[in-house]
């Protein structure tokens, strides 16, 4: 029997677990009942939440062109995240990831243009359709979003070293 020795170079594995993190805070963000809240309204990716009376009452939101078309980005970016964590992983495991590195950094930067797009477009719509005439404030699922994003674009950047030659 013969054992394979894996040499993972400390960036890629940091490479992997930005893109794991990346994964992890897009799924909580769409997930997260929280996008924008006011007093007496709540609005996620799925639904809008308002206080009548003593009773929330929720409907779709899957109604709106731009709201749909934020979840088909960042539903993009986050399966392309995965697709990206799970060549990533397997290069690792089998030592080529010398040569995939590119390519998955490429996919990194396709799927941080795709979530950009999305939670630029967010707040740009909701404030243009002019939702709520009250305070408003964009929040945490829209920050995990974000945070995602900023992953993402640094596993990316953790790919596209070239390291070879460098000492660790």
């Amino acid at each position: 029997m013969s054992v394979v020795e894996v040499r993972a170079r400390p960036l890629q594995l940091t490479a992997l677990l930005c893109v794991l993190l990346a994964l992890a805070l897009d799924v909580a963000a769409l997930a997260s009942p929280a996008w924008v809240t006011a007093e007496g309204y709540a609005l996620s990716l799925w639904e809008a939440c308002g206080l009548r009376g003593d009773e929330w009452s929720c409907v779709s939101t899957l109604r709106t062109d731009w709201q749909v078309a934020t979840l088909v980005l960042l539903l993009s970016g986050a399966s392309v995240t995965l697709l990206s964590f799970l060549v990533t992983l397997i290069s690792l495991c089998r030592g080529t990831h010398r040569k995939h590195s590119r390519v998955i950094a490429v996919f990194l930067f396709t799927a941080v243009v795709l979530q950009a797009c999305a939670l630029v477009l967010y707040p740009i719509k909701f404030v243009d359709g002019k939702m709520l005439q009250t305070y408003h404030e964009f929040n945490w699922g829209y920050g995990l979003g974000w945070g995602a994003t900023i992953f993402m674009l640094g596993g990316g950047v953790l790919l596209c070293l070239r390291t070879e030659d460098a000492m660790y």
